[in-house]
């Protein structure tokens, strides 16, 4: 045989094995970092080195970071006047001195080059608190120039608050999110909404999550030898040190962000799916719910697959807070999620810790590789991956899926609409606005109901095989790009108008201009039947195409389609009318008033009786459940 030959096969090896170690992404901000814990004193004593590249076409001379940690530093911070201290039902005492936490850069240096430490300053780019600290920026003497890297040697000392908000600790539970300096992201022209090359570094507000770039994280974590730790990625090593403590390194590629937790008390448990490792971390006293976990998020790990695209990385590490540290649950980060607080003897009817599992899990998509701008986009990773939760969860648990308990059954597929029209005013505010900006209150329905109550309904529009279509190429085409929604916009426009053979038109900017940028309130009506014809009403602002169901006196039935453009219409028939129904598959979940959709002409009282006193019961159990 050739020599030629002979070197085919290595050669194939050879590709494949460098396809197999390329990069998801673009790798931007790189950190090695070691940190020890005092578990007592609840603080960190950290050396960072930061690689971060230029990837612009400017000029750079001045970088920006957060110190996220600073937000729990005091009551003048924005997050606490945002928050007044509270965060999803948790409080923090502040009055407690030992509860507040911070974090203080020591030193910042260029490697081999300018001592920074003196040029540091505390900048406010959202608001005009001059108290608040979560934002820095460093000037440089020497600008960074178009595809140049900088590296920075960091060092920083940071006390971790008493958990009330994600992260800090609880007795010697400690969960470390948020806890470096880290550097922002340099937007370029046509990037999201900057019209020139320019940081977005925004301050820790109450109503706000994170936005970084992918990059590589070596982090080594020193701790008492008798604790537990789990982390983002993947164990690389562990040393035994003399002086009671160990050195624990991880190391996770194409990631955004890094967290960490320890405690005492910890069991562990792994499980293995596909090339999956599902470590799960519980509490003792919690031990009897850890299948619940594993099921739950190998449910989430299938589901995601089949519909979005492959879970890319080794491991998945589920983390069960303790009670006292209850503000740290519900939270997700690369490779790691918090799960929710669970009770002992919960019934499996009950299904909350599946709900918050597979929910953080979905963040891995959203959150963890399109890294959207959570600042400023919050509902493209929380309403999205809402959304996405409902479908998995009704799929995997059938009817009842968030609920089935005493013969009561509740969908977690029924929640997003039902918050959403049970607002006092769902005028108040539009979804696309700063997290930090929406109206008081209005934060979580926007965010996650409304949005997907906007995806809900689009799909019932263009059918669940176009939005999976859509949802698929919107994944594939911007993981780890950092998409906007403009992004999505345009791939919803590229593929469901032809789908759908342009019912909607050419485009679905009208669908959007009223869900997403405006808030316009809906009400379809039937006003009456007489004879052989029917009045209709819109009794709100939006219009979406719908379909009107009539049935006549002769037992037939013809389907009309109505734009809803008309405030008021009346159709006319050759033969008498028994019932009207608007939209009859209930596709429009933004309707108000379901009950005025149809009408007969011998209607019953007993029907909306029976739905009423449905509802009822439906209310009463689910304030029974979250109380």
């Amino acid at each position: 045989m050739p020599k030629f030959f002979k070197t085919i096969p290595f050669f194939l090896l050879s590709i494949i094995s460098f396809a197999q170690t390329q990069p998801l992404s673009g790798r931007i901000a790189n950190y090695d970092i070691s940190v020890k814990l005092d578990p007592i004193k609840h603080t960190l004593e950290g050396k960072e080195t930061l690689v971060w590249k230029n990837t612009s076409t400017d000029i750079i001379s001045e970088l920006q970071f957060h110190l996220y940690l600073n937000a729990f530093k005091n009551k003048n911070s924005t997050f606490m006047k945002e928050s007044g201290g509270q965060l999803r039902g948790e409080m923090m005492d502040k009055k407690n001195v030992g509860n507040w936490g911070w974090i203080d850069v020591k030193s910042m240096k260029i490697r081999r080059g300018e001592n920074l430490t003196s040029q540091i300053k505390f900048i406010q780019p959202d608001d005009l608190n001059d108290k608040d600290q979560t934002v820095i920026s460093v000037k440089l003497n020497k600008p960074l120039h178009p595809n140049e890297r900088i590296t920075l040697d960091i060092d920083f000392s940071a006390r971790l608050p008493k958990v009330f908000a994600r992260t800090g600790y609880a007795g010697d539970y400690h969960l470390i999110g948020q806890w470096f300096p880290k550097i922002g992201v340099y937007e370029t022209t046509g990037m999201r909404y900057a019209k020139r090359g320019q940081w977005n570094c925004h301050q820790f507000h109450a109503d706000s999550e994170f936005y970084a770039d992918f990059g590589v994280y070596n982090v080594s974590m020193t701790v008492p030898k008798n604790f537990v730790l789990a982390a983002t990625g993947i164990l690389q090593h562990e040393k035994q040190n003399s002086d009671n403590t160990k050195t624990i390194r991880y190391r996770a590629e194409d990631v955004h962000d890094f967290a960490w937790t320890v405690s005492p008390r910890f069991e562990v448990s792994v499980r293995q799916w596909k090339h999956v490792k599902i470590k799960a971390v519980v509490q003792p006293e919690h031990s009897g719910t850890t299948e619940r976990f594993f099921q739950s998020a190998i449910a989430a790990l299938e589901y995601f697959e089949k519909h979005l695209g492959k879970y890319p990385y080794t491991v998945l590490t589920l983390v069960d807070p303790p009670l006292a540290g209850a503000g740290s649950s519900g939270m997700e980060y690369p490779t790691f999620i918090t799960c929710g607080e669970t009770i002992w003897g919960l019934p499996k009817g009950i299904r909350s810790p599946e709900v918050v599992t597979i929910h953080e899990f979905g963040h891995q998509y959203f959150q963890g590789m399109l890294a959207s701008n959570e600042f400023e986009e919050s509902f493209l990773d929380e309403g999205f991956n809402q959304y996405f939760e409902t479908r998995i969860m009704d799929a995997t648990y059938g009817k009842g899926s968030m609920s089935n308990l005493l013969g009561f059954k509740i969908n977690d597929s029924e929640l997003p609409r039902i918050s959403y029209v049970g607002m006092s005013n769902v005028k108040v505010t539009e979804i696309a606005r700063e997290s930090w900006r929406y109206p008081k209150g209005t934060y979580g329905i926007m965010t996650y109901m409304k949005t997907a109550t906007m995806l809900q309904t689009l799909e019932n529009l263009i059918s669940k095989e176009v939005m999976d279509e859509v949802m698929q190429s919107y994944f594939i085409r911007w993981r780890f790009k950092h998409p906007s929604v403009k992004d999505f916009v345009n791939i919803v426009n590229e593929i469901a108008p032809k789908k759908t053979n342009y019912k909607f038109g050419k485009d679905f900017d009208w669908y959007f201009e009223q869900t997403l940028y405006n808030a316009p309130d809906h009400d379809y009506a039937v006003k009456e039947i007489s004879g052989n014809k029917f009045t209709i009403e819109r009794l709100g602002e939006m219009k979406i195409p719908t379909e009107i169901l009539i049935k006549f006196i002769d037992g037939k039935e013809e389907e009309i389609n109505w734009t809803g453009e008309d405030f008021s219409k009346t159709f006319n028939f050759k033969k008498d009318i028994q019932s009207v129904t608007i939209d009859p598959q209930n596709k429009i979940l933004f309707d108000l008033n379901l009950n005025n959709n149809s009408k007969s002409i011998n209607q019953s009282a007993w029907p909306f009786a029976k739905y009423a006193l449905k509802i009822m019961f439906w209310l009463q159990n689910l304030l029974s459940f979250l109380g």
